[in-house]
């Protein structure tokens, strides 16, 4: 996985494939509690996509850029938390996990209600075995 795994994540997902599917947003998560873009952006397909607030992703690079200028600016600092909640096995090599959870800025403890969202993350595993995300997006739970 590349990042310390955090056994207690898993919740009622025991078995192994849902454990893998997992370690996608385990590495989301350490992505954002280093702030690290090129983490996070390598977690996803050449064409992955992501939907962040209202801002339509289409590419690794893309991905990339944009939580390069985000870490540096309004969320510097700040770290993201949740839970899953669901995981599907759609087709051989693509499953989809939801996760509930949001955004902790510097400073706060906890997720405020105005941060809180629910995500569907899309996991693909490729010819060499690896699992990515291709498709990711959250919204907002109205408080």
């Amino acid at each position: 996985m590349g990042v310390p795994e955090d056994t207690g994540f898993y919740g009622e997902f025991t078995g192994e494939d849902e454990k893998a599917v997992l370690t996608i947003p385990q590495r989301i998560t350490h992505a954002w509690a280093t702030n690290d873009p090129d983490a996070f952006a390598d977690t996803f397909t050449e064409n992955g996509s992501v939907l962040l607030q209202d801002n339509q992703l289409t590419s690794r690079e893309e991905i990339r850029e944009y939580l390069r200028r985000a870490f540096e600016g309004g969320l510097a600092g700040a770290r993201v938390t949740g839970v899953p909640l669901d995981v599907k096995f759609l087709a051989p090599g693509v499953a989809i996990a939801i996760t509930e959870g949001g955004i902790v800025l510097p400073g706060e403890t906890e997720i405020a209600p105005e941060r809180r969202i629910r995500a569907v993350w899309v996991v693909v595993r490729g010819t060499d075995g690896t699992l990515s995300l291709i498709s990711h997006q959250s919204s907002p739970i109205a408080s």
